[in-house]
């Protein structure tokens, strides 16, 4: 498709936030992405940990918005409804993902190592 470099890591953050709305268990989605994505991304010279980062990104924060988690209940107002737990949540989750996104841009930019010994680009 020609898309690589930061626009191809926002738009897997972009694709996995958009799938954790349908898909509430973490693991279950990293189990079906990663061996698609994580050699995908490798071939085009990203490292693993940059693919998990990014993942990680989408997942958090669509986590608050998603009625498929386990933790999306009544709790503690009981006349409380998904709409109004949406509602409420959707600008902290829309603040998280735009930030975490921006930083994760910033960071492949400026080439930082992403830990000890974990690289952005292989090689």
């Amino acid at each position: 498709s020609g898309i690589s470099g930061p626009l191809l890591m926002v738009i897997f953050v972009l694709f996995t936030s958009l799938l954790n709305l349908l898909m509430g268990s973490a693991t279950a989605k990293w189990t079906v992405l990663a061996p698609i994505f994580i050699p995908m991304f490798m071939m085009l010279g990203y490292s693993p940990e940059l693919t998990q980062v990014a993942y990680r990104i989408g997942d958090s924060c669509t986590n608050l918005i998603t009625p498929m988690m386990s933790y999306f209940a009544r709790k503690y107002d009981k006349k409380a409804g998904i709409g109004t737990l949406v509602s409420m949540m959707l600008p902290y989750s829309l603040f998280f993902l735009i930030g975490w996104t921006v930083l994760l841009v910033v960071w492949m930019i400026t080439g930082l190592p992403l830990g000890p010994g974990a690289a952005t680009l292989l090689g």
